[in-house]
């Protein structure tokens, strides 16, 4: 059983993965809107009706790394030490992710023009980017012991770490990714470290 389950998972996977390359191929030689779901099926060899196992939108495959990436940054949240400032275990998290775009540098610039091209993509990041702020408001808010609902500085925290990780992948953007992204996004939380680093810190 255990066996049958590993090799679904990896077919699931190797689908995903098929219907995001072809997807953004096709979106990159034709354009976001002239690309249909149906011309993405049929490049991938999949009925039309298996793109939405995988994916709710178009638009969603573009964005298709958003949610692995979350994950990455609330895990490493709430697995960071207590006993420092979670300032300092958000900061190392988007080093990280930071770290992962630049070893996937290619294929993340792609998505980054598509985005900036299309104005639903554009819309749609939007939407990914206030559930981003959310899910990190939540893992500070756990973190201090604090309710979010009440105390402003889990939500400021996670304002702040993503707009410096915004600010970063712009800056980065506007190189072609040819600057060490990791580099911006540890300057951006330098600046911002003096105000918040000490939120949750020792007294």
């Amino acid at each position: 059983m255990t066996e049958t389950t590993g090799l679904r998972a990896r077919k699931k996977l190797r689908t995903r993965q098929t219907i995001e390359r072809v997807a953004l191929d096709l979106i990159e030689e034709g354009g976001f809107d002239a690309t249909t779901i149906d011309n993405i099926a049929a490049a991938a060899d999949i009925a039309p009706r298996t793109f939405f196992h995988y994916f709710p939108s178009k638009e969603d495959v573009v964005l298709a790394d958003y949610t692995i990436r979350l994950d990455r940054i609330v895990e490493a949240l709430k697995a960071g030490p207590t006993d420092k400032p979670p300032w300092i275990a958000l900061r190392e998290a988007f080093l990280t992710v930071g770290a992962d775009y630049e070893a996937q540098r290619p294929n993340l610039l792609r998505r980054f023009r598509i985005i900036q091209s299309a104005p639903s993509v554009a819309a749609r990041n939007l939407q990914l980017q206030a559930s981003w702020e959310d899910a990190v408001t939540n893992a500070v808010s756990d973190w201090l012991g604090l309710d979010p609902d009440f105390d402003i500085r889990p939500r400021l925290i996670a304002g702040a770490a993503l707009a410096a990780m915004q600010a970063s992948l712009r800056r980065w953007l506007t190189d072609d990714g040819d600057s060490r992204l990791p580099d911006h996004i540890q300057y951006c939380f330098d600046l911002l470290e003096a105000g918040l680093g000490q939120i949750g810190g020792p007294s």
